[in-house]
């Protein structure tokens, strides 16, 4: 049985990955590892080796998880179908023959070929689909949970992002993963969170829920491995806001670095459609995973003491 991960496009201030990846098919050797090893297995009592394909060596995150691969030794490779041609993915995965299928290109179907398989699908969504209210304060600690109902429509992105959700709970062999304000290492990658912010002439300051990749994307690895499903709050536990992003940018980057702030209703004059601004309950997802930071101690530890240029302590 395959498992499948796929990765669904996003806003500025969500992840975001473009269809781009559509346009120039990837040969499916390019990036094929040594497909003899066979001590890496998937965890469960057949041990079976593990041999990825993965869709999308183009995008951000199709590329970070080739990168995993690479440094745990696992036997991978990039598919050169069109996601909407089914007979191009059947060639791929026949060709290939994987345990797992990951999905990082943005583009999806339906119905596709997995989901008539019946494999399980690990969906990487959004969870830029609720904004604070009077149940859940901004600075309460409330988080919106994963049963929770989206009552964020301040963007057409939202609301459509909001009713795939919806539509995906018809499936049991699905498992939503709410990303947010993605961040990474990689500081001069456009998408990435932090790089957007630094370069904005000015900044809103709200406490936000964020993914900080470098922790969470290899356990979507391992969520995929142990074939969970269903909604997850893929975020760090916690919030930070836009001034304390910037502090730490400024603590451990640039100590010269300054920005200026402006306000929700100066912010709507700028920009095309309103942002989600939420906290998100991290509860589930801390105890599969208790091993997983708050979203300060990671943000440290995974980008910016990797990343450190001043004399923080």
């Amino acid at each position: 049985m395959y498992h499948t991960i796929s990765l669904r496009d996003a806003s500025p201030y969500c992840l975001s990955i473009r269809r781009r990846n559509r346009r120039r098919p990837v040969p499916i050797h390019s990036r094929l590892l040594n497909p003899t090893m066979g001590l890496l297995t998937n965890g469960s009592a057949d041990s079976t080796p593990l041999k990825f394909l993965i869709y999308g060596q183009t995008g951000w995150i199709g590329g970070l998880l080739g990168r995993l691969c690479e440094e745990r030794g696992i036997p991978y490779a990039y598919g050169m179908g069109r996601l909407e041609n089914r007979a191009q993915l059947e060639a791929d995965i026949g060709s290939v023959s994987p345990t797992h299928v990951f999905n990082a290109a943005g583009v999806t179907g339906r119905p596709n070929v997995d989901w008539e398989s019946g494999i399980t699908l690990v969906n990487y969504a959004t969870g830029c689909i609720f904004e604070y209210d009077d149940a859940h304060p901004l600075g309460s600690g409330i988080g919106f949970r994963e049963e929770d109902t989206p009552n964020f429509v301040g963007s057409f992105y939202s609301k459509t992002k909001a009713m795939v959700e919806d539509l995906l709970k018809n499936y049991e062999n699905v498992c939503t993963l709410r990303l947010r304000m993605p961040i990474s290492s990689d500081l001069l990658n456009p998408r990435n969170f932090i790089t957007k912010i630094t370069r904005y002439e000015k900044v809103v300051n709200i406490p936000n829920s964020m993914t900080i990749l470098d922790e969470l994307l290899p356990i979507s690895i391992e969520m995929a491995k142990r074939n969970l499903t269903g909604i997850w709050n893929f975020t760090n536990p916690g919030v930070l806001s836009h001034n304390e992003i910037l502090d730490l940018y400024r603590e451990y980057i640039d100590s010269t670095f300054s920005w200026k702030n402006f306000t929700l209703e100066e912010q709507a004059k700028v920009i095309v459609a309103p942002r989600s601004n939420n906290e998100l309950d991290a509860t589930k997802l801390k105890r599969e995973f208790p091993e997983i930071l708050s979203i300060k101690q990671s943000l440290i530890k995974y980008v910016f003491r990797p990343n450190q240029k001043t004399s923080a302590a």
